[in-house]
């Protein structure tokens, strides 16, 4: 395990851990959208993965700002958000309550990542390092974005949900 004396030891090890999850998440994403009964969803994966990639190239370039390799940790954490939301593609039911459990496991990844982003910009902001602020907050503004659409579609299907009820 590295050691951590410096704000920026701790940034790069937070860009790291941020590469890790976007990169297994290029993995999951194509995943949930299959998974989707809802054409609006599986949409909104597949938008999303394109902008989960542009973020992989994003946090390459922060690394070459920081002077730093981005890979080389496993972000534990993802794994297991991902992991919960395997289970919910294997669930069997009624089409909309199983994608509000995809969107909910989608809503998580989300709100790590945002953690993750936001922890990362804090940092950078502290050490003065501009550029790399800037890099961060567009993908924070991407997952946040992300999120929202996820939750606008969950609106909607509760709401088919409940009429069916």
């Amino acid at each position: 395990m590295a050691e951590k004396q410096t704000l920026k030891d701790l940034l790069e090890d937070e860009i790291k851990d941020l590469y890790s999850a976007e990169k297994q998440l290029t993995k999951a994403i194509p995943k949930m959208a299959k998974g989707s009964h809802d054409a609006a969803l599986s949409a909104a994966f597949t938008n999303h993965l394109k902008e989960t990639q542009e973020q992989v190239a994003r946090l390459e370039e922060v690394g070459t700002l920081l002077d730093m390799k981005p890979s080389g940790k496993k972000c534990e954490g993802m794994e297991g958000v991902i992991k919960e939301g395997a289970e919910a593609l294997e669930q069997e039911g009624d089409e909309a309550v199983l994608d509000l459990g995809i969107i909910g496991a989608g809503s998580r990844v989300e709100h790590y990542e945002m953690a993750g982003y936001m922890t990362a910009i804090s940092l950078a902001e502290r050490i003065g390092a501009s550029k790399v602020v800037t890099l961060l907050q567009k993908s924070l503004a991407e997952e946040q974005a992300a999120e929202q659409t996820l939750r606008k579609i969950a609106t909607g299907l509760i709401k088919a949900a409940a009429a069916r009820a």
